[in-house]
This record gives structure tokens, C-alpha cells and sequence, in this order.
């Protein structure tokens, strides 16, 4: 069901998150298993390409977690190189995208490039980037620079390492190698991988060691909210990996940062929204919200909620009672270096700790929670709950109405939690007519509706 009939279906864009670093996760579930082992990884990848989905998603982790000096070790703890399990995906899946999170803070371009650029030859075409930046010096101090780089400049940073990137993955033309074994002639250009790049952040050149690979340049994400993500998304990505799953938030996000593209000559077609997003299935949708509610304790543990309000108050509370109200004094102010929580990306959203806390307490006041009954209603996660049938019909929706173009899924059991999915809200959605029944393409941008950068450059050309 939609709410505007006359409009043409749009198909829905699903992807796979493989999960880890946050307590989404409930690695103490006896059915979860590891999220080192390969074999997780395999088995997930295999369940989204099951489902036809359009790629499976890898957020990054630089540095261990710390809160109060010490590892935090609620969530899950360590993630492997991101290349590295992509690699190892491509050889057993043959048309799931490969999205890796890769920071432009502390990598170089040079770097970078060469990495997907050998991936989207691996994997045939299968490659896809999420541009992100590093906001914090803790997890600096794992790298040669530290935290150097201020925050104002770290999108301008972004924005430069990935025109540098381009120039590095264009370098090469499509018929450079020629391969002509009977004449002896390999390269079809001598200026093949040639490459020249000055500027405030990258001062290199020489000739870039990949050639063109299957969709030219891997496809593009950023996941950043802030003026000057948006911004960013809406010159240089193909896609966002946003967290606005629910209806309003969701509409005003993808009218925002679609109506900014065309001041960059693009179409809104050129780039997809795909909130990640959660799901909880059951027989009946009671039945469903009451497995919602008993995963969000397993999530939000005693432990946990403490962990939470401390990141809010920026203070020690491992005193305070989770069965009892909140704190009666107020949050502690500090700057970045003075958190309790360190590499947690999320306390940044507590902009203002005083106004924060004083919402919690009205709540807890009115609702008459504890203060763990609390934190799972402000932390909150399940964005779909019901039977197979409401779900899909509500990603169905959602997509129909401009809320997203898709989701990226997050189960909370890791590697099988996809499975039901996959086997009872897809064949749903098939039979609604927006998920499709057979991969599209062969390439990562044909499955998404992306045109070829080629292409999308001789359109602007002749505009």
C-alpha cells in the first residue's frame, strides 16, 4: 500500500550490516557466534545474496573502545581488516556488493585507491566505499599523525582524498590495455596511469599501478548527518548510509539532502538514501513487539544502562542503581578530550548535556521509568516489528513514500539473524512487485540503478 497510487513503484534496495562494536549485537545470545571467524562472515553473505540483496555493509573500528579508562567490553569488542573479509567474500558470493567503511583522516589516497580499485577487479565489479571521517584524537594516537587533524577540516580532508582518489581511478582509460599478443604491444596509451595531484592536504604524482576497473570507480557512501556530510553527500556520493529509519525523520532527511543535488548538476536519482535499520519478526505483530521488547533488554543490559548514562553525565555511576530514577545532579561538561567515553562516535550527539538530561528526567518523570527502562526507550533501535506481511508492506511503504530508496538491515544475532528475513518478508516483497527476483546486473552500479561513471559523465557533457 502506498499513499500515492498514481506514482510508479519504486523497487526497495536492501542491504546486509554485518554487525559489531555496539549493543545492537547481543553477542551473549546463545545463537549469536563470532564476529572474527570467517565462516561468520561467509554465512551472512551468503544469506543477504540468498535474498537477492544489493551488497552487505562493513562499518570500521580503529581503535578498542575505552570508558573510564578501561576497554569497553559490553558490546562487541574487535573487527579485522576490512579489505582483507572483502576479499575473502568476493571469492564465495557472485553478486553481493562489497561496501567497506574506510577512514579519509588518517589513510592516504594513493592507498586507498589501489585497495578498491584491486576489490572492484576481484570481485568483478563488486566494490563499493563509505567515506568517513575521524572526529577524535584518541583514536588518533593508533596512527602516525595522532589526532592532527582539527574538525573543521576533516570534510574538507574528505572532499579532497576522494577528488584525488577519482583522478587516481580515471587515470586509467578503458582501452589502455590492449594486450596484443601477437604484436607484442600491452599498454594502448603511454600515458596510461599518469597522475599529477597538488594541494593543501596531497602533494603526489606518478602513474597509479590499477587499471580501469569493471564500474570504473567503486560505488560511493558517506554516512555523515552533519551541514557539511550532507553537503558532501550530495557532490560526491552515490549513496547514504544515514540512521533516520522512522517515517518523519526520514522524509525530512531524504527531502533535504535530495533537493541539495541539483546545485552540483546532478539528478535525485544519482543518489540513494538506505537508512540502516532494524527488524524484529513474529507470528502475530503482538507477538512480534513482545520479542522487540525482550531483545531490547537482552541489548540494554543492567550493565549496559549504566554505561549509557555515564556517557550522557560524563561521570563515574557505577554506584547507581539501573532499577532506580536518574542521577539528581546534573551532567558534567568537558570538551573531547575530557569524555569518560572514548571512540564512541555517538556521545557527540549529546551537544547539550543539561538540556539532554532534563528531557530524560521529564520522561522517566511522566512515564514512570527506571533508569534502565529509560535508556532502552531513548536508545531505541527496532525500526521494523511485526509479522512478515507488516513489515514488508511497511519497507514498502516507507520506499514508496520518499522516506529512503531502501534499508540496510541489522539483525541482532550474527551470523543467522538474517535468515528470517530472507525467507519470510522477501518473498513479500517479491510478490508486491519491488524486490526483484533475479540480480539486475552484473555489477554492484547496474544492481543499483547507478549509471556507469562514463556515462553519467558524457550526460553531464552534453547537457
Amino acid at each position: 500500500m502506498t499513499s500515492n497510487p498514481s506514482k510508479p513503484l519504486k523497487q526497495v534496495h536492501l542491504a546486509a550490516h554485518f554487525p559489531g562494536v555496539n549493543n545492537t549485537t547481543v553477542w551473549s545470545d546463545p545463537a549469536s557466534g563470532s564476529h572474527i571467524e570467517f565462516e561468520s562472515f561467509r554465512r551472512f553473505a551468503q544469506s543477504a545474496e540468498r535474498g537477492l540483496f544489493d551488497f552487505m555493509f562493513l562499518a570500521e573500528g580503529l581503535r578498542l573502545r575505552e570508558q573510564g579508562g578501561r576497554i569497553y567490553d559490553l558490546d562487541v569488542v574487535g573487527r579485522p581488516d576490512t579489505f582483507t573479509v572483502l576479499a575473502a567474500l568476493a571469492a564465495v558470493t557472485d553478486h553481493l556488493g562489497l561496501t567497506g567503511t574506510i577512514n579519509s583522516t588518517f589513510n592516504e589516497p594513493y592507498e586507498v585507491a589501489r585497495q578498491f580499485a584491486s576489490l572492484d577487479h576481484l570481485s568483478e565489479g563488486r566494490a563499493a566505499w563509505n567515506v568517513v571521517t575521524s572526529w577524535d584524537a584518541f583514536t588518533g594516537e593508533n596512527f602516525r599523525r595522532g589526532g592532527y587533524l582539527p574538525q573543521d577540516q576533516r570534510y574538507e580532508r574528505a572532499q579532497t582524498f576522494l577528488d584525488t582518489a577519482v583522478e587516481l581511478w580515471d587515470s586509467w582509460s578503458p582501452g589502455d590495455v590492449v594486450a596484443d599478443k601477437a604484436g607484442g604491444r600491452f599498454l594502448g596509451s603511454a600515458t596510461a596511469g599518469a597522475f599529477s595531484h597538488h594541494d593543501a592536504h596531497f602533494d603526489i604524482e606518478g602513474r597509479f599501478d590499477v587499471p580501469r576497473s569493471p564500474q570504473g570507480r567503486p560505488v560511493i557512501f558517506q554516512a555523515g548527518e552533519s551541514e557539511q556530510g550532507r553537503e558532501f553527500a550530495a557532490a560526491s556520493a552515490d549513496a547514504i548510509f544515514s540512521r533516520y529509519s522512522q517515517y518523519d525523520e526520514g522524509r525530512a532527511f531524504y527531502d533535504d539532502v535530495k533537493g541539495r543535488l541539483a546545485k552540483y548538476g546532478r539528478d535525485r536519482d544519482e543518489l540513494l538514501i538506505l537508512p540502516a535499520a532494524t527488524f524484529v519478526l513474529g507470528d502475530t505483530d503482538e507477538e512480534a513487539a513482545e520479542a522487540a521488547r525482550e531483545i531490547r533488554f537482552q541489548q540494554v543490559s543492567p550493565a549496559t544502562a549504566i554505561k549509557f548514562l555515564e556517557q550522557l553525565w560524563n561521570t563515574d555511576l557505577s554506584d547507581h542503581d539501573p532499577d532506580g530514577p536518574l542521577p539528581s545532579f546534573d551532567p558534567v561538561e568537558s570538551d573531547v578530550d575530557g569524555l569518560i567515553a572514548q571512540g564512541r562516535a555517538s556521545v557527540r550527539q549529546h551537544r547539550d548535556r543539561l538540556e539532554v538530561a532534563a528531557q530524560w528526567r521529564a520522561k522517566a518523570e511522566a512515564e514512570n521509568l527506571t533508569t534502565r527502562e529509560l535508556i532502552v526507550e531513548v536508545t531505541g533501535r527496532q525500526a521494523f516489528v511485526g509479522t512478515p506481511r507488516t513489515v514488508a508492506e511497511t519497507i514498502n511503504r516507507f520506499v514508496q513514500d520518499d522516506v529512503a530508496d531502501g534499508f540496510i538491515l541489522v539483525p541482532h544475532i550474527t551470523p543467522s539473524g538474517l535468515d528470517p528475513f530472507v525467507d519470510t518478508v522477501v518473498p513479500i516483497l517479491q510478490e508486491l512487485g519491488v524486490h526483484r527476483t533475479a540480480y539486475d546486473g552484473t555489477t554492484l552500479r547496474e544492481n543499483l540503478g547507478l549509471a556507469h561513471p562514463d556515462h553519467a559523465a558524457a550526460k553531464r557533457a552534453t547537457a
